[in-house]
């Protein structure tokens, strides 16, 4: 899973004004834009991102069940547990990540 993460930094680090460094709450690898976190690892194949709940809700995204982390998270959070398991999702979360520093 270690590899499927660092696929994803790598066409992450493409997107202008994208880092990633280590995070100050989480322990992990946080996501900047432009200097702002807007995302963290939970682990190798977990992304906490924060879409907005609009975005959420307009994309129709649902908090994964058996959360570890946030297993109380409301459905109104701006923030979503986002796994990632093959290629295909890892496009998808590229996708979403353009969508949410957009939202800054």
């Amino acid at each position: 899973m270690e590899l499927l993460k660092v696929k994803l930094l790598s066409k992450l680090r493409e997107i202008e004004g994208v880092e990633d460094r280590p995070s100050p709450v989480s322990r992990g690898t946080a996501l900047f834009y432009l200097g702002k976190e807007f995302a963290h690892f939970h682990n190798a194949n977990e992304l906490d991102l924060r879409l907005t709940k609009s975005v959420i809700h307009q994309l129709g995204l649902e908090h994964p069940p058996g959360s570890i982390q946030h297993p109380g998270r409301s459905a109104n959070s701006p923030w979503i547990e986002v796994r990632f398991s093959n290629a295909a999702a890892i496009k998808r979360v590229v996708e979403l990540v353009r969508i949410a520093i957009t939202k800054l």
